[in-house]
């Protein structure tokens, strides 16, 4: 009769926490003998032939009536991990080991961990600390969120940092943002923790054009740019007074984590907005401003184009002033009477003797004048000028007539 023998060693079984694992033994001519599994790290019989002897309700054995004894381990847990023997109570006594791997996925330990928001001044130093456990001993790296590099010692720029404990010097504003620890070991599924880091400092502010000119009546933009953490109050004064959203004023903030642009619209330039207005950023660590003066950029005289315009005696053409104008008044056998907007008025003198004179006139202003012409030049708007005197009136935006 043949003596028991084993016919395949038992394999290295790895399995998940919590998950089911099967060792299997395999014995040939097992006759009369019994099989026994023992974990070896805990000095314990488990099974004895088809017999359960351990306490521990996740063990038990099953046998296929051929010659492989299978031990089932369920919801495996950290404990079973270690040496198994598969024994034959022959004489001698023969057995073989198997080793059953129990794995753990990581697992970020946050009360050993750095919150998930930590705040800091800038130029100062600090650490943030990420612990995991796991079976692997879990790796652990940082990555910004963002995908810029992180600056560390010796001003050293990495995109991934490994080890529990990243250390960050002289913190400046552009380190501010979302870190992520990872931590993994092979074992599905791999974990993170996102921490915030802001980075604490008082307002700045730099203004593109410190002086800015505009034309009466048109409208005009001023802007400034302000970096502060914690964020700041933003706004503009205008004569020691707060300049509040209106149809006057358009007040437009664009925000982008600790920076801003604010720009303030003045509609209607009128001689009453030309002057200082100050952009103005405080938080708890501090308050800025930045100056900017409007003023007034004359409108350029563009040339006139003369028109000649023989007219008969009280003719007249309307003259149309639509902005201040410099008005010249004339007549002669053939006069000119240029003005900007193209628009002209001429007339002619009966007896050719020349008159001329000139003014200025302002929109929603009026312009009058007496002069000594001929007594026979006429005016068409009813007024004949008797005894050498002549009145005439312009007035702006409108139809002036002389």
């Amino acid at each position: 009769m043949d003596e028991p023998r084993f016919a395949q060693p038992i394999p290295n079984v790895t399995v998940a926490v919590g998950r089911d694992a099967n060792l299997p033994c395999v014995v040939e001519h097992l006759g009369n003998f019994k099989v026994a599994w023992i974990h070896i790290d805990r000095q314990m019989i488990l099974t004895i032939h088809r017999h359960v002897i351990s306490r521990i309700p996740r063990y038990s054995v099953t046998y296929d009536n051929s010659n492989t004894w299978l031990l089932h381990v369920s919801q495996a847990q950290q404990d079973d991990r270690g040496y198994y023997m598969c024994q034959v109570n022959t004489n001698p006594m023969i057995s073989q080991v198997g080793y059953l791997q129990v794995v753990v996925p990581p697992n970020i330990l946050d009360i050993e961990s750095t919150p998930s928001s930590v705040a800091v001044r800038e130029n100062q130093n600090i650490n943030m600390t990420c612990r995991a456990d796991g079976f692997p001993t879990p790796k652990i790296i940082w990555r910004r969120e963002d995908g810029q590099s992180i600056t560390v010692e010796r001003k050293k720029k990495v995109m991934v940092y490994d080890g529990e404990v990243l250390h960050l010097t002289k913190v400046s504003r552009n380190e501010m943002g979302a870190y992520l620890c990872i931590a993994t070991n092979g074992v599905p599924p791999s974990v993170s923790k996102r921490i915030i880091l802001d980075v604490e400092f008082s307002p700045m502010i730099w203004v593109p054009n410190q002086l800015v000119g505009a034309p009466l009546s048109t409208d005009v933009t001023i802007d400034c740019h302000t970096e502060a953490h914690p964020r700041a109050i933003i706004y503009w004064v205008y004569n020691s007074v707060m300049v509040l959203p209106s149809k006057k004023y358009i007040i437009d903030y664009n925000e982008n984590s600790y920076r801003a642009h604010m720009k303030l619209t003045i509609k209607g330039l009128s001689m009453g907005d030309f002057g200082n207005y100050r952009c103005i950023s405080k938080n708890s660590l501090g308050e800025t401003e930045g100056s900017i003066r409007v003023y007034e950029i004359p409108l350029p005289s563009t040339p006139s184009k003369q028109i000649t315009h023989v007219m008969e005696p009280k003719e007249t053409v309307p003259v149309v002033v639509s902005r201040n104008e410099s008005i010249k008044v004339a007549a002669q056998p053939e006069v000119l009477f240029p003005m900007k907007n193209d628009e002209s008025y001429a007339q002619r003198s009966p007896n050719g003797i020349p008159f001329e004179r000139k003014g200025s006139l302002a929109i929603g202003q009026s312009f009058s004048y007496t002069d000594m012409p001929p007594k026979e030049f006429g005016v068409s708007n009813g007024k004949v000028c008797f005894l050498g005197v002549c009145t005439a009136t312009a007035k702006a935006v409108g139809t002036a007539k002389f």
